[in-house]
Protein backbone atom coordinates (compact mmCIF):
# COMPACT_ATOMS: atom_id res chain seq x y z
CA UNK A 1 0.00 0.00 0.00
CA UNK A 2 0.94 3.33 -0.92
CA UNK A 3 3.16 5.58 1.38
CA UNK A 4 3.71 9.59 1.60
CA UNK A 5 6.45 11.44 3.19
CA UNK A 6 5.31 14.83 4.60
CA UNK A 7 7.48 17.77 5.53
CA UNK A 8 6.27 20.78 7.95
CA UNK A 9 9.00 24.04 8.33
CA UNK A 10 8.26 25.79 11.76
CA UNK A 11 9.75 29.13 11.20
CA UNK A 12 9.15 33.04 11.86
CA UNK A 13 8.80 35.05 8.88
CA UNK A 14 11.38 34.53 6.62
CA UNK A 15 14.12 37.41 5.49
CA UNK A 16 15.20 37.75 1.82
CA UNK A 17 18.15 35.03 2.06
CA UNK A 18 17.45 31.69 0.87
CA UNK A 19 20.13 30.27 2.75
CA UNK A 20 17.82 29.31 5.77
CA UNK A 21 15.73 27.65 3.49
CA UNK A 22 17.64 25.53 1.51
CA UNK A 23 19.22 24.22 4.75
CA UNK A 24 15.81 22.59 5.60
CA UNK A 25 15.10 21.38 1.91
CA UNK A 26 18.25 19.44 1.99
CA UNK A 27 17.43 17.95 5.25
CA UNK A 28 14.34 16.91 3.91
CA UNK A 29 15.02 15.82 0.53
CA UNK A 30 17.87 13.28 2.41
CA UNK A 31 14.89 12.09 3.91
CA UNK A 32 13.28 11.65 0.08
CA UNK A 33 9.96 14.22 1.39
CA UNK A 34 7.31 14.49 -0.91
CA UNK A 35 5.71 17.68 0.18
CA UNK A 36 6.94 20.47 2.39
CA UNK A 37 4.11 22.79 4.08
CA UNK A 38 4.70 26.11 5.87
CA UNK A 39 2.61 28.00 8.05
CA UNK A 40 1.10 31.78 7.96
CA UNK A 41 2.86 34.62 7.59
CA UNK A 42 6.02 32.58 7.38
CA UNK A 43 6.47 34.28 3.66
CA UNK A 44 5.39 37.52 4.25
CA UNK A 45 5.62 39.32 7.31
CA UNK A 46 1.95 39.36 10.09
CA UNK A 47 -0.24 41.70 8.53
CA UNK A 48 -0.34 43.84 11.15
CA UNK A 49 3.54 44.90 10.58
CA UNK A 50 2.43 46.00 6.98
CA UNK A 51 1.32 49.19 8.47
CA UNK A 52 5.23 50.03 8.55
CA UNK A 53 5.95 48.59 5.23
CA UNK A 54 5.35 50.18 1.89
CA UNK A 55 3.10 48.22 -0.94
CA UNK A 56 6.32 47.77 -3.21
CA UNK A 57 8.03 45.83 -0.13
CA UNK A 58 5.36 43.46 0.05
CA UNK A 59 5.28 42.96 -3.48
CA UNK A 60 8.68 42.23 -3.69
CA UNK A 61 9.04 40.31 -0.44
CA UNK A 62 6.59 37.93 -2.14
CA UNK A 63 7.87 38.08 -5.58
CA UNK A 64 11.43 37.06 -4.24
CA UNK A 65 9.83 33.82 -1.80
CA UNK A 66 7.74 33.13 -5.15
CA UNK A 67 10.78 32.63 -6.98
CA UNK A 68 12.87 30.97 -5.04
CA UNK A 69 10.71 28.29 -4.06
CA UNK A 70 10.24 28.29 -7.59
CA UNK A 71 14.06 27.56 -8.11
CA UNK A 72 14.04 24.87 -5.09
CA UNK A 73 10.65 22.37 -6.35
CA UNK A 74 12.51 22.80 -9.58
CA UNK A 75 16.30 21.62 -7.90
CA UNK A 76 15.04 19.29 -5.42
CA UNK A 77 11.43 17.94 -7.14
CA UNK A 78 9.60 18.54 -4.19
CA UNK A 79 6.23 20.74 -3.68
CA UNK A 80 5.73 23.22 -1.69
CA UNK A 81 2.25 24.69 0.56
CA UNK A 82 2.97 27.95 1.64
CA UNK A 83 0.47 30.64 2.42
CA UNK A 84 1.30 34.21 0.81
CA UNK A 85 -0.22 37.57 0.14
CA UNK A 86 -0.80 38.69 -3.13
CA UNK A 87 -1.43 42.77 -4.24
CA UNK A 88 -3.68 43.52 -6.89
CA UNK A 89 -5.18 46.69 -7.63
CA UNK A 90 -7.92 46.42 -4.99
CA UNK A 91 -5.56 45.35 -1.97
CA UNK A 92 -3.79 42.46 -0.54
CA UNK A 93 -5.12 38.88 -0.99
CA UNK A 94 -4.28 36.28 1.18
CA UNK A 95 -3.77 33.31 -0.57
CA UNK A 96 -2.03 29.85 -0.41
CA UNK A 97 0.17 28.71 -3.34
CA UNK A 98 1.02 25.14 -4.69
CA UNK A 99 4.58 25.32 -6.26
CA UNK A 100 5.74 22.50 -7.84
CA UNK A 101 8.63 22.02 -10.58
CA UNK A 102 6.33 22.62 -12.98
CA UNK A 103 3.10 24.13 -12.23
CA UNK A 104 2.23 27.43 -10.03
CA UNK A 105 -1.60 27.33 -8.33
CA UNK A 106 -3.20 29.11 -5.41
CA UNK A 107 -5.92 29.01 -3.57
CA UNK A 108 -7.50 32.33 -2.07
CA UNK A 109 -8.72 31.93 1.29
CA UNK A 110 -12.06 32.04 1.66
CA UNK A 111 -12.82 32.87 5.19
CA UNK A 112 -10.75 35.34 7.52
CA UNK A 113 -10.73 36.01 11.02
CA UNK A 114 -13.46 38.74 11.49
CA UNK A 115 -12.73 39.50 15.27
CA UNK A 116 -12.03 43.40 16.54
CA UNK A 117 -7.87 42.80 17.98
CA UNK A 118 -7.67 40.36 14.95
CA UNK A 119 -9.47 41.30 11.71
CA UNK A 120 -8.00 40.11 8.26
CA UNK A 121 -11.69 39.75 6.84
CA UNK A 122 -11.25 43.56 6.87
CA UNK A 123 -8.01 43.85 6.04
CA UNK A 124 -7.74 42.11 3.07
CA UNK A 125 -9.35 42.28 -0.37
CA UNK A 126 -10.64 38.72 -0.17
CA UNK A 127 -13.99 38.42 -1.14
CA UNK A 128 -17.24 37.66 0.84
CA UNK A 129 -18.63 34.91 -1.47
CA UNK A 130 -20.33 31.76 -1.83
CA UNK A 131 -17.88 29.11 -0.77
CA UNK A 132 -16.34 27.44 -3.51
CA UNK A 133 -14.47 23.83 -3.47
CA UNK A 134 -10.71 24.29 -1.53
CA UNK A 135 -7.42 23.28 -3.44
CA UNK A 136 -7.42 19.47 -3.80
CA UNK A 137 -5.00 17.31 -5.31
CA UNK A 138 -3.49 13.93 -6.08
CA UNK A 139 -0.12 13.01 -5.46
CA UNK A 140 1.14 9.16 -5.00
CA UNK A 141 -2.29 7.78 -4.42
CA UNK A 142 -2.80 10.12 -1.74
CA UNK A 143 -5.70 12.84 -2.57
CA UNK A 144 -4.73 15.97 -0.15
CA UNK A 145 -6.63 18.91 0.21
CA UNK A 146 -5.35 22.32 1.61
CA UNK A 147 -7.35 24.12 4.29
CA UNK A 148 -6.79 27.63 5.60
CA UNK A 149 -5.87 27.57 9.72
CA UNK A 150 -9.40 29.82 10.64
CA UNK A 151 -11.10 27.13 7.81
CA UNK A 152 -11.01 24.44 10.00
CA UNK A 153 -13.80 25.74 12.19
CA UNK A 154 -16.18 25.29 9.34
CA UNK A 155 -17.96 22.15 8.59
CA UNK A 156 -18.79 22.94 5.04
CA UNK A 157 -15.02 22.76 4.55
CA UNK A 158 -14.85 18.86 6.45
CA UNK A 159 -17.91 17.79 4.64
CA UNK A 160 -15.44 18.21 1.02
CA UNK A 161 -12.93 16.02 3.20
CA UNK A 162 -15.56 12.96 3.42
CA UNK A 163 -17.26 13.42 -0.17
CA UNK A 164 -14.07 13.77 -1.46
CA UNK A 165 -12.50 11.11 0.06
CA UNK A 166 -9.58 13.17 1.51
CA UNK A 167 -6.57 11.39 2.93
CA UNK A 168 -3.98 14.55 3.95
CA UNK A 169 -5.71 17.66 4.88
CA UNK A 170 -2.93 20.61 4.94
CA UNK A 171 -3.37 23.11 7.10
CA UNK A 172 -1.12 26.39 7.96
CA UNK A 173 -1.63 28.39 10.88
CA UNK A 174 -0.51 31.11 12.60
CA UNK A 175 -1.77 30.45 15.84
CA UNK A 176 -1.36 32.16 19.29
CA UNK A 177 -2.79 33.82 22.70
CA UNK A 178 -1.92 30.25 24.54
CA UNK A 179 -4.28 28.35 22.28
CA UNK A 180 -2.35 24.97 22.37
CA UNK A 181 -4.89 22.55 23.57
CA UNK A 182 -7.89 23.99 21.33
CA UNK A 183 -6.30 23.72 18.44
CA UNK A 184 -4.74 20.23 19.00
CA UNK A 185 -8.19 18.98 19.90
CA UNK A 186 -10.01 20.50 17.56
CA UNK A 187 -7.36 18.88 14.64
CA UNK A 188 -7.30 14.98 16.61
CA UNK A 189 -11.59 15.19 16.52
CA UNK A 190 -11.19 16.05 12.60
CA UNK A 191 -8.89 14.02 11.56
CA UNK A 192 -10.60 10.90 13.66
CA UNK A 193 -14.43 11.86 12.23
CA UNK A 194 -12.97 12.39 9.16
CA UNK A 195 -10.44 9.24 8.69
CA UNK A 196 -7.21 11.22 7.33
CA UNK A 197 -3.83 12.68 8.15
CA UNK A 198 -3.94 16.32 8.94
CA UNK A 199 -0.47 18.14 8.70
CA UNK A 200 -0.49 21.51 10.64
CA UNK A 201 2.22 23.65 10.40
CA UNK A 202 2.37 26.56 12.99
CA UNK A 203 4.77 29.82 12.70
CA UNK A 204 6.96 31.41 15.49
CA UNK A 205 7.49 34.67 16.15
CA UNK A 206 6.29 37.67 18.29
CA UNK A 207 4.32 40.46 17.60
CA UNK A 208 3.46 43.75 20.38
CA UNK A 209 1.39 46.10 20.13
CA UNK A 210 -0.02 49.09 22.31
CA UNK A 211 -2.12 46.76 24.64
CA UNK A 212 -0.73 43.26 23.98
CA UNK A 213 2.06 40.53 22.91
CA UNK A 214 1.44 38.35 20.43
CA UNK A 215 3.63 35.18 21.00
CA UNK A 216 3.11 32.28 17.87
CA UNK A 217 4.19 29.04 19.93
CA UNK A 218 4.74 26.41 17.03
CA UNK A 219 3.13 23.02 17.57
CA UNK A 220 3.43 21.89 14.68
CA UNK A 221 1.89 18.37 14.18
CA UNK A 222 0.74 15.05 12.11
CA UNK A 223 -2.13 13.44 13.47
CA UNK A 224 -3.43 10.34 11.74
CA UNK A 225 -6.91 9.15 11.15
CA UNK A 226 -6.89 7.42 14.69
CA UNK A 227 -6.66 10.81 15.99
CA UNK A 228 -3.53 10.29 17.87
CA UNK A 229 -0.82 12.97 17.37
CA UNK A 230 2.57 10.81 15.55
CA UNK A 231 4.77 14.13 15.58
CA UNK A 232 5.05 17.23 17.47
CA UNK A 233 7.90 20.00 17.46
CA UNK A 234 7.47 22.68 20.54
CA UNK A 235 7.99 26.40 20.41
CA UNK A 236 11.82 25.91 18.58
CA UNK A 237 12.88 26.56 14.56
CA UNK A 238 12.71 22.68 13.31
CA UNK A 239 11.20 21.02 10.82
CA UNK A 240 8.75 17.57 10.96
CA UNK A 241 9.46 14.94 8.38
CA UNK A 242 7.01 12.06 8.37
CA UNK A 243 6.01 8.87 6.53
CA UNK A 244 1.97 8.28 6.64
CA UNK A 245 0.59 5.02 5.10
CA UNK A 246 -2.87 4.57 2.75
CA UNK A 247 -3.53 1.37 4.57
CA UNK A 248 -3.77 3.25 7.70
CA UNK A 249 -6.59 5.65 6.28
CA UNK A 250 -8.29 2.25 4.73
CA UNK A 251 -8.41 0.61 7.74
CA UNK A 252 -10.03 3.50 9.96
CA UNK A 253 -12.56 4.49 7.47
CA UNK A 254 -13.29 0.65 7.51
CA UNK A 255 -12.85 -0.31 11.26
CA UNK A 256 -14.89 2.38 12.14
CA UNK A 257 -17.56 2.82 8.94
CA UNK A 258 -19.18 6.34 8.97
CA UNK A 259 -19.21 6.96 5.55
CA UNK A 260 -21.15 4.03 4.74
CA UNK A 261 -23.62 4.21 7.15
CA UNK A 262 -24.22 7.86 5.79
CA UNK A 263 -24.28 6.19 2.02
CA UNK A 264 -26.95 3.89 3.41
CA UNK A 265 -29.27 6.75 4.20
CA UNK A 266 -28.58 8.50 1.39
CA UNK A 267 -29.32 5.78 -0.99
CA UNK A 268 -33.03 5.99 0.21
CA UNK A 269 -33.82 9.35 0.24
Amino acid sequence: MGQLVVAALQLPTLGMNATRLEYYLKQAKQRDADIVLLGEYVLNHFFKEFATMSPNMVKEQTRKHTELLKSLAQKYDIIFIAPIIITKKDGYHKTIVKISAKTTKYYEQQILLPYGHWNEKKFFANKVAPLKDTMTFSLKGFKIMVMAGFELHFDPFWQKVTEKKVDLVLLPTASTFGSHNRWREIIKTKAFLHGCYILRANRLGEYSDDEVKWKFYGDTMLVNPEGEVEMMLEDKESMLVEVIDKSEILEHRKSWGFEKELKLREDLV
